[in-house]
């Protein structure tokens, strides 16, 4: 079948690589794609968000199954496009309407979904602008540090931790006043801090079965031993140490079978990713926030861990015919690191040459911020590349993943060098 794949980043990559191995797929797509996607697929350079275009694509390339990426295409209701149009309604397609995407789309939404359908989470408040004294006093009810999440989408940079209460009132007043994320701040939550460690949790679901995929935990601060301010995510681990059977059957039970039968019992059709961002807290899961698409850079570690046909997956999910059958998964670690420009979070310049992507050497390189420019490839986002090593332990991953980036370089590059280290302390065997 021939298949088309939305989006520019480092998880479209994955998913292009992936789907690419399947013995279902005939010819693919991605749109817009990026330097990387362009060895496995044809790029085609049509905006994410440009719905009538892509319309226009999927007829003319005769697509039958589209996996939707970002999550802007989702909020902004692609998939409500396509349903609408019976010239379109019968392609397949990876990823919630408008209603699900609400998931991510509003925090104080999935907040009140979770709240609702008695999920295990923090306890929160939302305000507006008009409610800035409010937020002041519901700091008053919480402990240090705080949580403040802007309502919409940030390009995950829109949770801000504060030590301390000054601090908060600050950020509040930068969110709701100044609007430091634009309109996704202009509702802010106010969140308890719950202490524990952070993983990913990925189901598939189409909307009454799911199915669970590897688990990994990112790194999402731009400094080593998770300092600095937030990023998209500068690694990722697969799988994940802490999270043992034990551990498993309890997200499985407190929060994705809940999740699942939410979505139904409120009439939220669903048919794609639920990325469930949680807290192990000695040993009890909590979600922090749902994703209505696979994570980035989550997806460089999850999908080399999977032993099966992914196509047939998707197929499965948009169809609405998805057994709850587990996933098969190889039996290795997977570490994909970030390789970012500098300056960024912040601002950075693009149009770097980068050398040595050509070298016959181990491990995956998956493209993010990049564009072919004549016959060199340049750098063109703020997350560049994510280069993942496998291996039988997370040594052997890690080892194989930095020894791949140093032979990659640009002028002005920075990764993080300490990515699963926590991890490694943790089991002693990892």
């Amino acid at each position: 079948m021939n298949i088309l794949v939305i989006g520019s980043g480092g998880r479209e990559h994955a998913l292009a690589w992936k789907i690419k191995q399947s013995p279902q797929c005939g010819q693919l797509f991605v749109a817009p794609g990026n330097a990387g996607t362009a060895s496995v697929a044809q790029n085609i350079n049509i905006d994410v968000e440009d719905f009538e275009k892509l319309g226009k694509l999927a007829i003319e390339k005769r697509i039958e199954l589209i996996v939707v990426g970002p999550e802007g295409a989702l909020v902004k209701g692609i998939r409500d496009y396509f349903e609408a149009d019976p010239s379109l309604s019968h392609i397949l397609m990876v990823g919630p309407g408008k209603s699900g995407a609400r998931l991510e789309g509003s925090k104080d939404f999935s907040k009140q979904f979770m709240v609702r359908n008695g999920i295990p989470t923090g306890k929160a408040k939302t305000f507006t602008a008009n409610q800035i004294n409010e937020a002041y006093q519901y700091l008053e009810t919480l402990q240090p540090p705080f949580v403040l999440k802007a309502d919409g989408l940030a390009a995950g940079k829109g949770v801000v931790i504060c030590a301390s209460k000054e601090e908060a009132q600050e950020v509040i007043r930068e969110m709701l006043e100044d609007k430091k994320f634009g309109d996704a701040s202009s509702k802010v939550l106010v969140e308890e801090f719950l202490e524990g460690i952070e993983l990913s949790v990925f189901v598939m679901t189409d909307g009454k079965n799911y199915a669970i995929l590897p688990e990994a935990k990112d790194y999402k601060r731009i400094g080593e031993k998770d300092t600095g301010p937030n990023t998209g995510g500068m690694g990722a681990v697969s799988p994940v140490v802490f999270a043992d059977v034990t551990f498993m059957k309890k997200v499985e039970e407190k929060v994705i079978k809940p999740t699942i039968a939410g979505l139904a019992k409120e009439n939220i059709p669903y048919k794609g990713f639920v990325f469930i961002g949680l807290m192990n807290v000695k040993g009890e899961p909590f979600v922090i926030e749902y994703n209505a698409r696979m994570g980035d850079p989550e997806t460089q570690v999850v999908l080399p861990r999977i032993d099966s046909d992914f196509v047939e997956l998707l197929i499965q999910t948009a169809k609405g015919e998805l057994t709850s059958t587990p996933v098969p998964q190889k039996d290795k670690v997977a570490m994909t690191v970030v390789m970012v420009a500098e300056g960024y979070p912040g601002s950075y310049e693009k149009g770097k040459v980068i050398q040595g992507l050509n070298k016959t050497t181990n491990g995956l390189v998956f493209h993010a911020g990049t564009k072919e420019n004549n016959s060199e490839v340049i750098t063109n986002g703020g997350r560049v590349l994510a280069v993942t090593g496998t291996g039988s332990n997370l040594n052997e991953a890690s080892q194989e993943a930095y020894q791949l980036i140093s032979s990659i370089h640009w002028d002005g590059l920075y990764f993080r060098k300490d990515i699963g280290d926590d991890l490694k302390k943790w089991s002693g065997s990892l």
